[in-house]
This record gives C-alpha cells, structure tokens and sequence, in this order.
C-alpha cells in the first residue's frame, strides 16, 4: 500500500513552453521558489495554501514567517536585557549568627535559681 506524500503549498506559473505545478512542504521554501519562477520570465505566479487560498505576487509577504511579537504568548521567547533583573538575596545559613543588629530587650533584672 501506498502512502501520498503531502504537499500542503502549490506553486504554478506559465512560460512561453507550457504551466508548472510544483509542490513544497513548508511556506518558506514554496515562497522561495515562486520568487525565482518571477526572476525566470514566468507568468502569472502563484502560491496556493494548504487552507487553498491562492496569493498572487504581491501578497507573498504574507507567506513570510511571522515575527516573534506577533506570535502566540506561549511561543515567544524571552529576552534577558529586557527582563528586570532580580534582587540579590542573601543567604542565611542556620549554623552561622545572625546579621542583624541586637534589638532592644527589657531586662527583667537577674534571674532566681530554685
């Protein structure tokens, strides 16, 4: 049994020999090539979707990837310079002293031994 190979972007265009039908699996590499069949001399260029909406040449931006702020929240990726940076903590160890200065206490007077 076999299995068809799926080809989600058509790319056609027409020259003075006849019309090329050609598929690509992603929509850089099916833009790429209807830009060159456009710099070969062919005629009427176009890009068809895996949704089968057909782009015309000058709405092959469209294709172009999206850029990250236009991407979904859980997509984006983070950038470092632009993130606050934390606070510096600083550790206490449990075996050292305290650090901070004595506070005030009442003083009670001397203690009673029993």
């Amino acid at each position: 049994m076999s299995r068809a190979i799926r080809v989600p972007y058509l790319v056609s265009g027409t020259n003075e020999y006849g019309s090329s039908n050609l598929g690509r699996g992603t929509a850089a590499v099916a833009l790429r090539l209807a830009r060159k069949l456009l710099r070969e001399g062919y005629m009427d260029v176009r890009v068809c979707t895996p949704r089968g909406r057909v782009l015309q040449p000058d709405e092959f931006d469209q294709l172009e990837p999206a850029k990250e702020s236009d991407m979904a929240k859980g997509q984006q990726r983070g950038n470092r310079e632009a993130k606050k940076p934390k606070k510096e903590k600083s550790k206490i160890i449990a075996a050292a002293p305290s650090r901070k200065e004595a506070a005030w206490q009442p003083d009670f007077g001397p203690a009673k031994k029993k």
